[in-house]
C-alpha cells in the first residue's frame, strides 16, 4: 500500500526509481533464504530467481516500458521479447514447484492448466484485443496472449493446489495474487495505452512484485515444493466431454471472429491451440497411464492374496498345470508340491483377535518367501494353509527351519508350528494336479497326526499308548 501511495504521488523520475526498488526487493528475498538454505528445494527456486533477475534487468533497460505505455501495445518490440522470456523462465521454476506440490493430483493441475489457456482465448479476443493500438504486429500480439494464456494457466494451477494445500496455503495465495496482479497488468495496460495513465499498470505490477517477496518470507514457503495428497477423477469419470470442449473452445472463437473480419483470430487460434493441445494430450496420456495401473492392480488381486501378497489358489493351481506341462515336455526333470498347515493358529486367533491372527499369517507368508528359491511359487490357499511349488527337489526343512521361531504380535510373542507334506513328480511318470496335490495333502495330513498325538503324549501321558504298555507288562 504504501509503495502504491508513493508511486501515485511521485514525480515521472523517481517513479522509475520507485519501481526499481520494487523489482529488486523479490530477488533480495530470494537470495537470503537461498543463502541461508530456508529454500529446500533449490533447483527451482534458483530458476524462479533467475527469471526475476532477467525481469529486473529488463525493466532497468527498457525503464520506459511500463510508463510509456508500451505493456499492454503488443508492438513485439526486443522489449516484449526480452520481458516475456524473463516471465517464462520464472513460469519455469513456478511450474517446476507446481509439479512437485501437485505430485498426487496431476489430473488436476492438467484441468486447471486447460481451464486457464481455454479462459485466455476469450478474454483476448473480446477483451484486449478490440482495444490494441494501431502499433500492434501480429509477432507483439502471440508474444502478449501466450504470456497472457500461461498466466492464466498458472493462475489456475495455482488456486487449484490452494484449495487443497492446507500448510502451504499462506504462500500459495500470495502466488496467486502476483499472478492476477500481473494479469491485470496486462489487462489496464491495454485499455489505459490509448489515453488513460500508466499508473494502475504499475501499482498492479508493484503489487505482484511484492507478493512474490511476501511468497517467500512466509513461514510455510518451503513446504510449497511438498508433495500434496493424492487427488481423484470427480465421480470416478475422466473429464472426455471437457476436454472435448477445451479443442473445440478456442477454433470456435476464431471462426466467431474470422466471420466477423476481425484478424486477430489467425492469433487466438494458433497460440491457445499450440498451449491447448499438448495439455490435452498429457491429459490423455495420463488417463491412460491411470487405466493400466488399474488394470494391472486388478490383474495383480485376481491372482494374489489380498492378506499376504501370496499367489492364491487360482495361480498357485494354474502355475502346477504350467509346471507339469514342462514336466511332460522334457523342460524340466521335477516338480515338487509342498503343503503346509500351521499348528496352534487358531489358539493365537481366539486369545489375541484377528488382527494379531493376520499378523501371524503375515510374518509366515514372508518367512516362506525368504527361505523360498527366486523360481519357487508360495501361496496361500486357505485359512492357514499355504503352499510351495518348486520345479525340482525341495526339502521341507529348509522351509518349515524358521517357521517355529515367535512371532512378535503388538507386545506379546506367539508361537505356532507347522505339519507339512511334500510329494513330488518326475519325468516319465504319469501324474496330474489332483494326484500331485492329494499325496502332498496326504502327507500333510499325516504329518499333522502324528503331532497331534505328540502333543497328547506330552499333555496326558497316562494315555499315551505306551504307557498302556507298561501297566500291562507291570501287571
Amino acid at each position: 500500500m504504501l509503495a502504491a501511495i508513493s508511486y501515485a504521488a511521485a514525480g515521472p523520475h523517481l517513479r522509475v526509481v520507485i519501481f526499481a526498488m520494487v523489482t529488486l526487493l523479490p530477488i533480495a528475498t530470494f537470495a537470503g533464504a537461498l543463502a541461508t538454505g530456508y529454500l529446500t528445494d533449490r533447483r527451482t527456486w534458483v530458476t524462479s530467481a533467475v527469471g526475476l533477475v532477467l525481469l529486473a534487468s529488463c525493466m532497468a533497460f527498457w525503464w520506459d516500458w511500463v510508463p510509456g505505455h508500451h505493456f499492454g501495445r503488443a508492438e513485439g518490440r526486443a522489449a516484449d521479447f526480452g520481458i516475456a522470456t524473463a516471465h517464462l523462465v520464472f513460469l519455469a521454476g513456478a511450474a517446476a514447484g507446481l509439479r512437485k506440490r501437485g505430485v498426487g493430483d496431476l489430473a488436476g493441475l492438467l484441468d486447471a492448466a486447460l481451464f486457464g489457456v481455454c479462459v485466455a482465448g476469450p478474454a483476448w479476443a473480446w477483451l484486449i484485443a478490440p482495444r490494441l493500438t494501431a502499433s500492434a504486429t501480429p509477432v507483439g500480439e502471440m508474444l502478449a496472449l501466450t504470456d497472457i494464456a500461461v498466466l492464466a494457466a498458472v493462475l489456475a494451477c495455482l488456486t487449484r493446489i490452494g484449495r487443497r494445500a492446507q500448510a502451504a496455503r499462506g504462500p500459495i495465495f500470495y502466488l496467486v495474487v502476483s499472478c492476477a496482479a500481473t494479469l491485470g497488468g496486462h489487462i489496464t495496460g491495454t485499455l489505459t495505452a490509448r489515453t488513460g495513465s500508466a499508473v494502475p499498470t504499475a501499482i498492479l505490477l508493484m503489487i505482484a512484485y511484492l507478493t512474490i517477496a511476501g511468497s517467500v518470507l512466509h513461514p510455510a514457503a518451503p513446504l510449497v515444493t511438498d508433495p500434496g495428497s493424492p487427488g481423484e477423477e470427480p465421480n470416478g469419470r475422466p473429464p472426455l466431454l471437457w476436454m472435448g470442449a477445451a479443442l473445440c473452445a478456442n477454433p470456435l472463437i476464431a471462426m466467431i471472429q474470422g466471420v466477423r473480419g476481425d484478424d486477430t483470430a489467425s492469433v487466438v487460434l494458433s497460440v491457445c491451440s499450440m498451449l491447448a493441445v499438448p495439455l490435452v494430450l498429457a491429459r490423455l496420456r495420463q488417463m491412460s497411464q491411470l487405466r493400466s495401473r488399474a488394470e494391472r492392480t486388478l490383474a495383480h488381486h485376481a491372482l494374489h492374496d489380498e492378506l499376504t501378497g501370496l499367489a492364491n489358489r487360482r495361480h498357485v493351481v494354474a502355475e502346477i498345470d504350467r509346471a507339469l506341462t514342462d514336466l511332460d515336455r522334457g523342460t524340466i526333470d521335477e516338480v515338487t508340491v509342498i503343503l503346509l498347515d500351521l499348528d496352534g493358529f487358531k489358539p493365537v486367533n481366539d486369545r489375541f483377535g484377528h488382527q494379531a491372527g493376520d499378523a501371524v499369517l503375515r510374518a509366515v507368508a514372508d518367512r516362506l518367501t525368504v527361505a523360498a528359491g527366486p523360481d519357487d511359487v508360495v501361496g496361500r490357499i486357505g485359512g492357514d494353509e499355504f503352499v510351495l511349488l518348486r520345479r525340482g527337489p525341495a526339502p521341507a526343512s529348509r522351509l518349515t527351519s524358521r517357521l517355529g521361531d515367535p512371532i512378535e504380535v503388538g507386545s506379546a510373542r506367539v508361537k505356532v508350528g507347522v505339519s507339512s507334506g511334500m510329494a513330488s513328480a518326475i519325468r516319465g511318470e504319469a501324474m496330474d494336479r489332483d494326484t500331485l496335490i492329494g499325496r502332498a495333502d496326504a502327507a500333510m495330513y499325516a504329518e499333522k497326526a502324528a503331532h497331534r498325538r505328540e502333543r497328547d503324549a506330552v499333555l496326558h501321558p497316562s494315555n499315551h499308548p505306551t504307557a498302556a504298555l507298561g501297566r500291562t507288562a507291570g501287571s
